[in-house]
């Protein structure tokens, strides 16, 4: 083992990297449960997709630009190609600075998958590629990204005419708890150790959701009288993402607030939303934007140094940490939103960003993939004369 590597530290952070990476299937499962039947395979294939895009560019020169050392606003080219990445440790770190490229790129991973959510159903498969690919050289805030792609993007054709129905909530439930489990590995591996900020990650990182999830159960009760599946998935995600900024910095009773507490600027932001002209299809905003603006504020709020060992937050006596906390804020989502709107419009000064009403009118899965999610009928028998004269048949699928 090269000096400075603690096998502990590594062995974790595997399994953190391999739990991450299943958060994209996991995605791919829970977006496209919320989608019409025509569109399953063409939503699922633009979490699946991230896994190459993301990846290639991300080994190319994407992870260079976050993490090689450059101008304090972008880094430089000395990783580019994945030159100078060996077995040896980074500067303060007890793992292989591979591993700590593996576990990077799952998050790049999965967050460029996030931003799918908020134009499927209509947006070019070749379009999202590109997009995609630029969006890894800047990787931002994937809640206020989503935001900026439906309004560039736009509505679909029968928004706001036809009910909205998820096609099968089984999908959205499995999703909803692969993530929760990837989530674990994503927060906890996040201290790139097993000491204490790791353990203390991954105990707030069960609890929030949970709170978030009874809170949710509740306004579902007080406004339908019903707790619904959907609900109760899109709470998990809510809860999961609140928590994600502060899982390591605040107490297991602050993450159970927390967990409390995001449920609220979430929940009635999917609820009021459909009522817009803002086809942002599956509320990446509400339950990722939002919910992580939450948490990212709680932190100057609650931090609390006896936990985290770096600060305290302002009900502990530091005014200060709050005030770098909203900058924090008011930067990344302004950033996150502004990025994206100008990169999705030079996509579309290339090419052109929508499929068509008629394509977007039979599906996706056809049209974009020549494939069905479900398949219609059990196909036809095609009788093959073989050279010798012998009937042969074969099957034929029929569309």
């Amino acid at each position: 083992m090269t000096a400075g590597i603690d096998t502990g530290d590594t062995a974790w952070m595997i399994v953190a990297s391999a739990m991450v990476l299943l958060m994209t299937p996991a995605l791919g499962l829970f977006y496209a449960g919320f989608v019409r039947s025509k569109n399953v395979l063409n939503t699922f294939m633009m979490s699946i997709a991230a896994f190459g895009v993301a990846t290639v560019v991300w080994a190319i020169v994407g992870y260079s630009l976050a993490f090689d050392t450059g101008s304090g606003f972008v880094g430089g080219f000395g990783h580019a190609v994945m030159h100078d990445i060996g077995f040896g440790p980074r500067d303060g770190q007890t793992i292989p600075h591979l591993l700590f490229f593996v576990f990077q790129t799952t998050f790049i991973i999965v967050t460029a998958a996030l931003v799918s959510g908020a134009v499927v159903e209509r947006m070019r498969f070749g379009a999202y590629l590109v997009f995609m690919a630029l969006w890894c050289l800047v990787e931002m805030a994937s809640g206020f990204s989503a935001f900026a792609a439906a309004l560039v993007v736009g509505a679909r054709k029968d928004y706001g005419r036809m009910a909205d129905v998820p096609h099968n909530a089984l999908f959205i439930l499995l999703g909803a708890g692969l993530l929760w489990f990837g989530w674990i590995g994503f927060n906890g591996g996040s201290g790139f150790s097993v000491g204490n900020q790791g353990i203390l990650a991954v105990v707030n990182t069960l609890l929030a959701p949970a709170f978030t999830l009874m809170m949710w159960f509740m306004f579902d009760l007080l406004r339908g009288r019903k707790v619904t599946a959907v609900g109760a998935a899109t709470a998990i995600v809510v809860g999961c993402v609140g928590i994600t900024p502060a899982a390591g910095l605040i107490s297991p009773t602050w993450a159970m607030a927390l967990g409390v507490v995001s449920a609220v600027p979430s929940y009635v932001m999917i609820m009021w939303r459909p009522r817009t002209r803002l086809d942002e299809t599956l509320d990446v905003l509400g339950a990722h934007g939002l919910a992580g603006l939450t948490g990212t504020l709680t932190i100057g709020l609650v931090a609390q140094k006896s936990w985290n060992g770096v600060a305290d937050g302002a009900l502990y006596g530091n005014l200060h940490q709050l005030a770098w906390q909203l900058i924090a804020i008011a930067a990344a989502t302004s950033y996150a939103f502004c990025a994206t709107y100008v990169l999705l419009r030079l996509v579309g000064l290339v090419m052109p960003l929508r499929v068509s009403r008629k394509d977007e009118a039979i599906g996706l899965d056809i049209t974009e993939h020549g494939e069905e999610a479900y398949a219609t009928g059990e196909g036809a028998i095609l009788l093959v004369q073989d050279l010798d004269g012998t009937i042969e048949g074969e099957r034929a699928l029929l569309r």
